[in-house]
């Protein structure tokens, strides 16, 4: 130390100057402002599972009486008061923490009850001064029992209040909730749970001491994470149980649904703990930039307070949804991790838990509580008793102690009488004294005896409870079982042993099945208006061969149209507007190969994004087919369209319709078919497709049946050389003046060959003769193996064929809706 003197003479001042070494200040430094980190901020306690400014949160306004029967207060005076009397750490630090403790998303079970914006995954809280807050009534059961003497209480920063040293903590929130928090050289992570389950093996610890982690585990089986979603893998869970330290996978719960008729999408409903859809929106669209995920269509947020968390990812036609998926959970934060490292307070050092070890201390600081509790009421019992039996002392004989208290010149001397006359004590004498007149009657004293034996019976009881540690921990156990039934929730996160999204050269085989295989497959297009394929596989030739059309005929499904193709081949749907839409049969449903039945399939016209309700698709056709589309219309027009002369377009017109046309029947085929008109005055005519000279899409066709008056065509097909022997025609007849639906009327089916092949642009020959109130054809088909439904789909019963050409029809059941074919 050298003393130095100031160049000024009026004042002198001496400066102490100490040499000390840089290396050892710095390390007494680093270790004090460690010490002061790990304790006092960044580390939870093991028993109540909270940090300093969090346990001071809650104790400050459950000492301002924001209980959740009472009103909400600004979020700013709450921090206000913590940091003036408690946590003198700065006000960002202590709001951070309260909207944190208010967050569902954070907690699995929130301890604030928070009004106002308190953020979101992906946006922060308003200020302060704009939310209010209140405890919520998980937070009571966490500080309740303060005021009973449970735990110790320690000084404030400048030693002029006090604060609990820990929270009572009626249930486990250190695992029910979970922490995080850097600290000086260690961190701590530990991810929320359920407390039913949670509270479940608390039990079970408490009841059997000797409990092993698998015994434990039977009741916690993993995380149950605030947000939901998936634990893929269990074997990182299992291993931070048994360590304190593992690591999981969590997956975003997705389930793939057709988002229109002719899309499929995958829907989120829950993400991975603490992702929001922002950030996986934001990750997608950066990997779908990058050209490093294929397959995505669009991605659309349709999240709202009604219906929660809803993503839909838009698939593109030809893309697996399960690999496109698979993409997602490698490259976007639908699959995140989690690494456990239960690292908390114990005896005021820190320590790195497995799920034992948290529960271990958990049980002995809530037996220790309920115990400090039970000696707090035994205590105020057994003082209660005193005063109450000094009471009835005192009321057995007023009259002397009033005596008493008169002839005495002091209060001192009044208290050492009575002390002497009724051998009272002197907190007796005392509360005599003290004593209200209007307790002196003889209600009063009825009280006092019941309250006496209220007392005595409480005291007995308690006494017994403090001499078995059995009933204490029973206790315990029962209070957990209560909270466990007030506030448990059901499991929200589903735990799997699904492997983690691949990686390395697995991933890039993924990438090259992102695609659907280009398989063969069978589109069928129904009588109902439903549209479907079945993926066609090689069969054994010496298994024998199922008997489709037996079992198709009891499904009920009559089709109309069929086509062999594969499934990324694009082809087309022709309908009663004289369009083609092109579209590939990929997004189509798949059915199994002997299903196809009632109800199967997709509307088509939803499939095909049709938006003219009256637009009706007649057939499917295949594009790169050498054989001709023929067309048939409602006023006899006929038409073949020449091959390989398409369009490019999604959707174009075919044929060029008159005023008030439609097409009726669509067609492909060969020129050595026979093309086939019926009118509505029972005419069909037959002639051969080889008459028609193909035309462009923009021609309008030529004449192809003469029409009667007020005649219309009702349908139109082609029949292959190869299949006349085999093809029938059914017919339906009614009255015109029937209202539609409501009379059967009569049917007959004859041989195809029953009629007589004529010349294009003739009016052919009778097909059906009407009976008395018949005067059209309701129905006509002509083809292989009939089947009639209903409007509904439902079966109808044909007659038997065999019938001549032009007899009349045998009455029908029940009205039949349309007519098609058993043979795919």
């Amino acid at each position: 130390m050298t003393p130095r003197q100031n160049s000024t003479p009026e004042t002198q001042s001496v400066e102490r100057i100490e040499d000390v070494d840089v290396a050892t200040e710095m390390q007494g430094s680093f270790l004090e402002y460690a010490y002061s980190v790990i304790y006092s901020r960044a580390l939870p306690d093991a028993r109540d599972g909270l940090k300093p400014v969090q346990r001071r949160i809650l104790y400050q306004m459950s000492e301002m009486g924001l209980r959740p029967d009472r009103g909400h207060v600004k979020s700013a005076r709450v921090v206000g008061e913590v940091m003036g009397k408690l946590h003198p750490h700065g006000d960002t630090a202590i709001y951070d923490a309260l909207v944190r403790m208010a967050q569902a998303f954070t907690l699995r079970v929130p301890l604030i009850d928070g009004h106002g914006n308190f953020g979101s995954l992906d946006d922060g809280p308003a200020a302060a001064r704009y939310t209010e807050a209140r405890l919520a009534a998980t937070a009571l059961a966490m500080t309740e029992g303060l005021d009973e003497d449970v735990v110790d209480f320690v000084p404030n920063y400048d030693n002029q209040l006090t604060q609990p040293e820990v929270l009572p903590a009626a249930y486990p929130n250190l695992l029910v909730n979970g922490a995080s928090g850097i600290a000086v050289g260690m961190a701590t992570n530990m991810a929320p749970h359920n407390l039913i389950e949670v509270v479940g093996a608390a039990r079970h610890l408490l009841a059997h001491p000797d409990a092993t982690l698998d015994d434990l585990m039977e009741f916690v089986p993993g995380p149950d994470l605030p947000s939901g979603g998936t634990i893929a893998g269990l074997s990182g869970v299992r291993d931070a149980y048994a360590t304190g330290r593992g690591s999981f996978k969590t997956r975003a719960k997705v389930r793939v649904e057709s988002i229109t008729a002719r899309k499929t999408g995958l829907i989120i409903t829950e993400l991975p703990y603490l992702v929001g859809p922002e950030k996986v929106i934001e990750k997608i669209k950066d990997g779908v930039n990058a050209k490093k995920i294929s397959g995505i269509s669009d991605v659309t947020d349709l999240t709202d307070r009604t219906n929660g968390l809803r993503l839909v990812i838009g698939i593109k036609t030809g893309f697996s949804p399960d690999a496109v998926l698979e993409q997602l959970y490698r490259l976007t934060p639908l699959e995140d991790s989690f690494n456990i490292n239960a690292v908390a307070l114990v005896d005021g050092g820190p320590r790195t838990l497995g799920l034992r070890e948290l529960l271990v201390v958990y049980v002995e600081h809530r037996v220790l509580v309920v115990t400090r509790r039970s000696r707090f009421r035994l205590d105020r019992r057994r003082e209660r008793l005193h005063l109450v039996e000094g009471l009835l002392v005192a009321i057995l004989d007023i009259d002397e102690v009033i005596q008493v208290i008169r002839t005495s010149d002091e209060t001192e001397q009044a208290r050492t009488r009575l002390m002497d006359v009724f051998d009272l004590t002197h907190v007796q004498a005392e509360y005599i004294l003290e004593l209200r007149l209007r307790r002196l009657t003889k209600f009063s004293r009825i009280e006092l005896e019941a309250e006496r034996d209220k007392l005595k019976a409480e005291i007995a009881e308690l006494e017994t409870l403090l001499a078995s540690d059995a009933r204490i921990r029973s206790l315990v156990s029962d209070e957990l079982a209560e909270i466990a039934d007030r506030f448990g929730t059901p499991r929200r996160t589903l735990l799997t042993e699904a492997k983690p999204s691949i990686a390395g050269a697995a991933a890039k085989r993924a990438a090259a099945i992102l695609e659907v295989a280009d398989a063969p497959c069978r589109v069928y297009l129904s009588a109902t208006g439903r549209i479907a394929r079945v993926d066609l596989v090689a069969r054994d030739e010496d298994a024998p061969a199922a008997p489709v059309r037996q079992r198709r005929r009891s499904k009920h499904d009559a089709l109309l149209s069929t086509l062999d193709t594969t499934s990324r081949t694009e082809i087309g749907a022709v309908t009663n507007r004289g369009r083609l839409v092109r579209f590939s049969p990929v997004d189509l449903p798949v059915l199994p190969e002997t299903s196809v039945q009632l109800g199967a399939g997709v509307k088509v016209g939803d499939y095909l994004a049709l938006s003219d309700r009256g637009e009706k698709v007649l057939a499917i056709v295949s594009l790169t087919s050498d054989q001709s589309i023929a067309l048939g219309t409602r006023q006899g027009i006929v038409k073949r369209v020449a091959t390989g002369a398409y369009p490019s377009r999604p959707d174009f017109e075919v044929i060029a319709l008159k005023k008030g046309d439609e097409v009726v029947g669509a067609v492909q085929g060969a020129e050595t078919d026979e093309l086939v008109f019926v009118a509505t005055d029972a005419q069909l005519l037959r002639f051969p497709a080889a008459s028609v000279r193909p035309q462009g899409c923009p021609a309008g066709g030529m004449a192809g049946i003469n029409l009667g008056a007020d005649a219309m065509v009702i349908h139109f097909t082609s029949i292959p050389a190869d299949q006349r022997d085999e093809v029938v025609v059914a017919t339906v007849a009614t009255g015109s003046e029937t209202l539609l639906g409501t009379d059967p009327g009569t049917a007959k089916v004859s041989a195809f060959d029953e009629f007589p092949a004529k010349g294009r642009a003739t009016g052919g020959v009778r097909a059906q003769r009407f009976l008395k109130g018949e005067d059209a054809l309701a129905l006509a088909w002509v083809g292989r193996d009939p089947l009639a439904v209903g409007s509904d789909g439902s079966a109808r019963t044909l007659p038997e064929p065999g019938a001549k050409r032009d007899a009349s029809g045998t009455p029908l059941d029940a009205v039949i809706g349309a007519i098609g074919t058993t043979i795919a």
